[in-house]
C-alpha cells in the first residue's frame, strides 16, 4: 500500500507513464459488494433513467404526430422511399392512439427542433455543474439533476397540448437539469475510483446510458400503442423520482464520509488516489486548460463522435418509420438493438483496458488511443453501409447494430480521458468537453430534418455520410494529439513537494 504522500495518481518523476508505481494485487480489497461497486451500480441505473428520459420523445414522436409530414398527402407524387409491407398499402403513416389521446400536425422541421430542444438546455449547465461538483462533491448535483428532469418529464403531455413552443421550452428545461449529471459523475469518480479500476468502474456506470436507450426505445413503442403516448412520460418521470430516493439514501461524495464503507476499502481508495482525490477549491487553471492540446483533442473527438451518436439516438425511430415502415413496436425494438451491443461492448472494454494498463502491456495514452480508433473507424464504415442497404430491413438493422456496438468501445478511450490528464479537475473538464460535445445534439437533428425533408433514401444517405466523415475526422485528431499523461497544470502542491523531496534524496 503506497504511503499517503504518493500514489499512482501522482505525476511520475521521469514523465513516463509506465514508471508509475502499481498497487500490489493482494493489497486490493475485493470489488464484490464494495462501496465503490455499489456506487457504480447506482450510477448505472441513474444513467439508464437519464437516457430513458432523453430518448422517450424520439419514439413517442411517431405516435404524437397525426402525420409525419402534412405536406405529403395521399395524392402526393413523391410516394414512399421503400415499398410498404403487404396489406398496408392503403393505410396512412398515422399511428392510431387510444380514444381521447391527442395527436399533433407537426412537420419534419418542427419535429427536428423539438428533438433538439433538450440539448439547448443541456449545453448551459455542463461547465457550472462540473465546476461546482469538483468543489462541493457530485452526489447532490447528480441526484437533483435526475430528480428535476424526471419531475419536468411528467409535464410533457400538458406542454404538448399547449403547443410546440411550450414543449420546446419544457424539453430545454429538462436538458438544463440533466446537464449536470455527467460532470457530477466524473467529479465523484475522481474521489472514488482507484486508478487501476477507473476504466471498468466508469464504463460500468456510464454504460447505463446505452442500457437506458436499449430499454426505453422498445418499451416506449409498446406503451404508445397500448396505453397511449402520454403514459410514456408519466412512467419515465416516475422511475426517475423513485431512483432519486435510493440515491440520496445510499450515496456519499467521498469515501471518507461514507457510512457503510469498510476501513480497508476506504484506506485503499484514499491512498491509491492520493492528493488528486480532493476538491479543487474555487480556483482552477483556466488559461492552462485553454492552451492544453490534449484537452482540445478530447473536445474535438467527442464532438465528432457525438454527431453520429445523437443522429441515431434522436432520428433512428423516424428512419425506421418513414423509410422502412416498421410498426411502432418493431420500430422501438429494432431502434434499441444497437444500444444493447454498445452496452455490452462498453462494459467489457473497461475490463480489458484496465487489464492492459495494470499489466503494463500499453501505456495509458496508447490504451485510450487504441480503444478510440478501433471504435470510431469501423463504426464509420458500417454507418456508410447503412446508407447503401436500401430497403433491406435485415442489412439496415445489421449495419446499424454493428456500428453502434463497435462504437461502444470508445467508452474506454476518449470518453474517460479527462480523468487521466487531470484527475482533480475531471468533473470541470468533462463539463467543458460535454458542452462542446452537446453541440451536435442541437445541430444534428436539425440537419437531419433538413436533409430528409423529402423522405427519400438519398436524403438519409447524406445523413449517414456526413456522420461517418465527421467521425473519422475526430478519430484522426485524437490519434495525433491525444494523451493519457497527467498534465503539469493539474499536479497538486503536495505532489510537487514530493517530487522535490524525491529528487533531493536521489542526488
Amino acid at each position: 500500500m503506497p504511503s499517503k504522500g504518493y500514489s499512482i495518481n501522482s505525476a511520475p518523476l521521469d514523465e513516463s507513464e509506465d514508471s508509475e508505481p502499481l498497487i500490489e494485487n493482494d493489497a486490493v480489497p475485493p470489488q464484490c459488494c464494495s462501496a465503490r461497486l455499489n456506487l457504480a451500480v447506482l450510477m448505472f441505473f441513474g444513467f439508464s433513467v437519464v437516457y430513458g428520459l432523453r430518448v422517450n420523445l424520439s419514439v413517442a414522436m411517431v405516435a404524437m404526430v397525426n402525420n409525419t409530414d402534412p405536406t405529403l398527402g395521399p395524392n402526393s407524387s413523391m410516394g414512399h422511399a421503400c415499398p410498404l409491407p403487404p396489406g398496408t398499402e392503403n393505410t396512412s403513416d398515422t399511428i392510431h392512439q387510444p380514444d381521447s389521446i391527442p395527436q399533433y400536425p407537426w412537420d419534419s422541421e418542427t419535429q427536428g427542433w423539438l428533438l433538439g430542444a433538450f440539448f439547448f438546455g443541456y449545453l448551459c449547465t455542463q461547465v457550472p455543474g462540473g465546476y461546482l461538483s469538483g468543489h462541493y462533491g457530485g452526489s447532490i448535483f447528480m441526484g437533483l439533476g435526475v430528480l428535476g428532469t424526471a419531475a419536468l418529464t411528467l409535464l410533457t403531455p400538458l406542454a404538448a397540448q399547449l403547443g410546440s413552443y411550450w414543449l420546446f421550452a419544457l424539453r430545454a428545461l429538462e436538458g438544463f437539469g440533466e446537464g449536470v449529471t455527467f460532470p457530477a459523475m466524473m467529479a465523484m469518480w475522481a474521489r472514488w475510483a482507484p486508478p487501476l479500476e477507473r476504466s471498468r468502474l466508469m464504463t460500468l456506470s456510464g454504460s447505463g446510458a446505452n442500457f437506458g436507450a436499449f430499454l426505453a426505445l422498445p418499451l416506449t413503442g409498446y406503451i404508445c400503442q397500448t396505453l397511449g403516448w402520454p403514459a410514456v412520460f408519466y412512467l419515465c418521470g416516475g422511475a426517475g423520482c423513485l431512483w432519486a430516493v435510493f440515491w440520496f439514501i445510499f450515496v456519499s461524495d467521498d469515501p471518507r464520509t461514507h457510512r457503510r464503507i469498510s476501513e480497508e476499502e476506504r484506506d485503499y481508495i484514499i491512498n491509491s488516489i492520493g492528493p488528486q482525490g480532493t476538491g479543487h477549491g474555487w480556483s482552477v487553471p483556466l488559461l492552462q486548460m485553454l492552451l492544453s492540446v490534449p484537452l482540445w483533442a478530447i473536445i474535438i473527438t467527442q464532438m465528432c463522435s457525438n454527431w453520429s451518436y445523437y443522429t441515431l439516438l434522436t432520428s433512428l425511430p423516424t428512419y425506421m418509420n418513414n423509410i422502412l415502415h416498421f410498426d411502432l413496436k418493431s420500430n422501438g425494438f429494432l431502434s434499441a438493438l444497437p444500444y444493447l451491443g454498445a452496452w455490452l461492448f462498453s462494459t467489457m472494454s473497461g475490463v480489458v483496458a484496465d487489464s492492459l494498463i495494470e499489466r503494463k502491456v500499453f501505456s495509458v495514452t496508447n490504451v485510450r488511443k487504441i480503444f478510440t480508433l478501433t471504435s470510431l473507424l469501423p463504426a464509420s464504415a458500417f454507418l456508410v453501409a447503412v446508407g447503401y442497404a436500401g430497403c433491406s430491413h435485415i442489412l439496415t438493422v445489421t449495419f446499424l447494430t454493428l456500428s453502434t456496438t463497435i462504437g461502444g468501445t470508445s467508452a474506454s478511450g476518449v470518453f474517460i480521458n479527462q480523468i487521466d490528464i487531470a484527475p482533480r479537475y475531471a468533473g470541470f473538464l468533462l463539463g467543458i468537453t460535454n458542452t462542446f460535445g452537446t453541440i451536435p445534439g442541437v445541430v444534428a437533428p436539425i440537419a437531419t430534418g433538413y436533409f430528409t425533408k423529402d423522405h427519400t433514401l438519398a436524403g438519409w444517405r447524406k445523413v449517414f455520410w456526413v456522420a461517418a466523415g465527421i467521425n473519422i475526422g475526430g478519430a484522426l485528431v485524437y490519434a495525433i494529439f491525444g494523451s493519457g499523461k497527467i498534465q503539469e497544470w493539474a499536479v497538486t502542491k503536495e505532489e510537487r513537494a514530493e517530487k522535490e523531496r524525491s529528487r533531493s534524496v536521489s542526488t
